[in-house]
């Protein structure tokens, strides 16, 4: 089946719900067992990990979403924790013990870095970060305890895109498993497993939800023994999604490839205006033709989402920047992204560096272009370049 119709049509079983198109929401913790041995059955033997045992470990509308995704995006099975953030720290966790060595990209997002620096440090994992650009020459970096190489591609922030393909073959050769978090990529546009990477990773608040209104996270595995290392791990971590959440992102999930296409063509409009303003320096958009990253998007992705950013062409004072963003119409100042509304927000990648430099004429703003249309997108970007110009020259 193509992917537009795996979207619409896995993940259900009308059949085993009397019917009913959409799977249940199971509000569940305690399962009961009708005989001993059953309970035994369920309970002592080796864990059946898709059958129900406890609401914790997964219920039919958990599985439901993980067979979903899984299969979009070629993996073996799926995890669905509690957010983004803590399908990072599971897989993490999964993978890595005191002693080993880790490889943390650069250009990952700021709680990833700060869960590496602070958390996996105090556990005894020795954790080194690696120039989002090095490629292959990741095998240079690779030590004896090498267990984990962790990307992101692209960043969130600064949007370099990774020879992931490459990374995956120097990691392997040392038998380290990569983890990637394939968020801006998503399963639709970006399919991890044709390219090396061992556990994929989702913040699924962002574009499987869809809708601004759910904290999600799922994780994605290569293999039955990665896919059994990170069940246990989320288990014995008490990590598991809200069945709400995990409802909401089945629903956000059969629009997934719409919603995509729409924020993929609006985005490119944006960013084509931006690129030709002389209030820009640079826009960072991997498929924009140009773009550093563009040759390496293309030959790996089948699209791009809604999330880029630019860079503005002086270092204009805070007071400009507020008269900017203060005012925008359809533009909301807020954290996160991949819902249907368009976001702003700005950001200064120097200060969750320590390998690389960044180095920007004026500040970083990452842009998440909405579902509005993007011709009133552009209006709003243009008074707000009118205010950010006026109040700089009143400065």
């Amino acid at each position: 089946m193509k992917d537009d119709t795996l979207i619409v049509a896995r993940g259900r079983d009308p059949e085993a719900n009397f019917g009913v198109v959409n799977p249940p929401v199971y509000h569940a913790s305690t399962i009961v067992y009708p005989t001993l041995a059953r309970l035994e059955e369920i309970t002592q033997g080796p864990p059946a990990w898709d059958q129900v045992r406890y609401g914790r470990m997964g219920t039919p509308t958990t599985f439901a979403l993980e067979a979903a995704v899984s299969e979009l995006e070629g993996g073996h099975g799926a995890v669905a924790v509690s957010s983004g953030l803590a399908a990072v720290t599971t897989a993490l966790l999964a993978c890595l013990k005191a002693g080993d060595h880790a490889l943390i990209v650069d250009s990952a997002y700021g709680p990833t870095r700060k869960f590496c620096d602070e958390m996996l440090r105090r556990l005894g994992v020795a954790v080194e970060c690696y120039d989002p650009l090095i490629g292959g020459g990741i095998a240079g970096l690779m030590r004896e305890n090498t267990r984990v190489v962790f990307a992101e591609s692209p960043g969130s922030l600064t949007f370099e895109v990774q020879d992931v393909s490459a990374i995956a073959a120097a990691a392997h050769a040392r038998g380290a498993v990569l983890l990637h978090d394939n968020t801006w990529g998503t399963p639709y546009f970006f399919k991890s497993f044709a390219h090396g990477i061992d556990v994929s990773i989702h913040a699924g608040t962002k574009y499987i939800v869809g809708h601004s209104d759910a904290m999600l996270g799922v994780i994605v595995t290569r293999d039955a023994e990665s896919f059994d290392r990170v069940k246990r791990t989320a288990v014995m971590l008490g990590q598991c999604a809200g069945p709400d959440d995990v409802y909401l992102g089945l629903r956000g999930f059969r629009t997934l490839s719409a919603r995509l296409k729409q924020h993929q063509e609006s985005a490119l409009v944006v960013a084509r205006w931006l690129k030709e303003r002389p209030e820009v320096a640079q826009v960072r958009h991997p498929a924009l033709p140009g773009d550093p990253g563009h040759d390496l998007w293309r030959r790996d992705f089948g699209g791009a989402s809604g999330l880029f950013s630019f860079v503005l062409a002086k270092p204009y004072p805070k007071a400009a920047l507020a008269a900017m963003l203060d005012h925008m119409e359809l533009f909301a100042m807020g954290y996160s992204w991949g819902g249907y509304e368009s976001l702003i927000v700005p950001a200064d990648p120097a200060k969750l560096r320590s390998v690389t430099t960044w180095s920007a004429p004026g500040p970083l703003l990452r842009l998440h272009i909405g579902l509005e249309d993007p011709e009133d997108l552009i209006a709003d970007l243009a008074a707000a370049l009118g205010r950010l110009e006026a109040a700089a020259a009143a400065a």
